[in-house]
């Protein structure tokens, strides 16, 4: 007799989202169909279950009248959505707000599921995409800080549809059996392992700096198109997918934005609202490449009906890392995207089909539209870049007791070169204004 070998796919796992409505539903939409006020959260949050493969049975959003401190609002509310949710065959309720651990579990000990938080939902996003070694250290940190006050949580594997694996090697790891002082203890061996991973990045950084070499840092919205910035300038091979989070580790990469003017640019994390406080403090590493950068690219996706919430968004995160006050391009990205002016055309120079476009303009740093895909406006980055590093090549000649001002050079412009002659010495390089102000009388005509 003949045996057919039969293959069983898994269904993907279905999840029921269920999103808190923070203002009056706009006219002609419903609260149960997940558009309200908050309908740019609703699009993040099913954004970010797409990004896990997960399926969603239903998106609820819901006015919360009655709070108590058993499930967050009524219970007669509760029991609903969690009556719901056993109608949808739903293998998990997913929701955007924060549910302390105790309320997490009385969700589900009434519904007979796993109950995720938005930043539980991040975290493993973020698991399932690490790739490398510090990038696995900086997520099992922030998952076990998640979950230590949620030791009874019912954890469920998210990525049971991608044959077993979810991010990090200790994911596997039933978090039950551990007790609370193992929990800790594994807690502090990672901190101490980071530590060790801050320290080599630090010393990466002085070491460029005694090369003389500008820092850029990429920094955006997640998907803004940040690693497919990166490509482009740098000849780069990234992922660069339509995904959230698809970066996790602060990639470096040198090139010259000119003959003789190298610059090293740097690919970081994307950033989202309410990004949980165990990922800010575990990717602290990387995200300080962002805050010791000597100029910000910021990465902004036209195309996104929320972009300008997604901007602001990026400037707090900025602000709260200490890089608020770093020179900083913004780039508004996928400009091909847009239904105006961009659309199949080349790009269009001057302010008016920017704001043809729609794109608003901010004095003093005054947006460049690109696009990515096509190429368009990059090589207006490259020249902004150059003036906002350097302004003017320009050479001096200073007595050999001026070391100081030899000093100041280095420190606050690019050196091209520098030799001695029979007065003194003589530098090129390439400075701002303001450095070219203070050592006019330097300058050699």
């Amino acid at each position: 007799m003949e045996h057919k070998t039969v293959t069983v796919e898994e269904r993907p796992l279905r999840a029921f989202l269920v999103s808190l409505d923070s203002g009056p539903p706009s006219q002609g939409e419903s609260s149960a169909a997940g558009l309200s006020g908050g309908a740019s959260l609703a699009r993040e949050l099913r954004g970010l279950v797409h990004s896990l493969g997960l399926e969603i049975a239903a998106h609820e959003t819901l006015k919360v009248r009655e709070h108590s401190s058993k499930y967050g609002m009524g219970t007669g509310k509760a029991r609903e959505l969690a009556e719901k949710a056993g109608e949808l065959q739903a293998d998990c309720m997913v929701v955007d707000w924060d549910p302390s651990p105790s309320q997490q579990r009385n969700w589900e000990t009434l519904s007979g599921i796993p109950m995720v938080d938005r930043q539980e939902l991040i975290i493993k996003i973020f698991a399932d995409r690490a790739s490398t070694r510090e990038a696995e250290l900086q997520v099992r940190l922030a998952e076990l800080s998640y979950s230590l006050p949620r030791l009874a949580h019912k954890y469920i594997d998210l990525s049971r549809q991608r044959g077993g694996r979810y991010g990090t090697r200790g994911s596997g790891e039933t978090r039950l059996e551990l007790d609370r002082r193992q929990v800790e203890r594994r807690i502090q061996q990672l901190r101490e392992e980071l530590k060790e991973v801050r320290r080599q990045r630090q010393l990466q950084r002085r070491q460029r700096k005694r090369q003389g070499i500008f820092v850029c840092a990429l920094v955006g919205y997640t998907n803004a198109g940040k690693s497919s910035l990166m490509n482009v300038l740098t000849g780069a091979d990234l992922a660069a997918e339509d995904k959230l989070f698809v970066t996790l580790d602060a990639v470096s990469r040198r090139f010259e934005l000119s003959r003789g003017f190298p610059v090293i640019l740097v690919d970081t994390v994307g950033f989202i609202r309410n990004l949980p406080h165990a990922l800010v403090n575990a990717f602290h590493a990387t995200l300080e490449e962002a805050a010791l950068a000597d100029l910000l690219i910021h990465v902004a996706d036209a195309s996104d009906p929320d972009m300008e919430d997604c901007r602001q968004t990026t400037l707090q995160v900025l602000q709260s890392l200490g890089a608020g006050d770093i020179p900083m391009i913004t780039v508004f990205n996928k400009i091909d995207k847009l239904s105006g002016s961009y659309a199949g055309t080349p790009l269009p120079q001057g302010q008016g089909a920017v704001e043809d476009a729609g794109i608003p303009i901010l004095a003093p740093d005054t947006p460049i539209p690109i696009s990515v895909h096509q190429g368009w406006g990059l090589e207006e980055l490259k020249k902004r870049m150059r003036e906002f590093l350097s302004g003017t090549r320009l050479c001096f000649h200073f007595s050999p007791d001026r070391g100081d001002l030899i000093g100041l050079l280095h420190r606050k412009g690019q050196v091209i070169t520098e030799s001695w002659d029979d007065g003194g010495i003589r530098v090129e390089a390439w400075v701002g204004r303001r450095l070219a102000g203070q050592l006019r009388q330097y300058l050699v005509r």
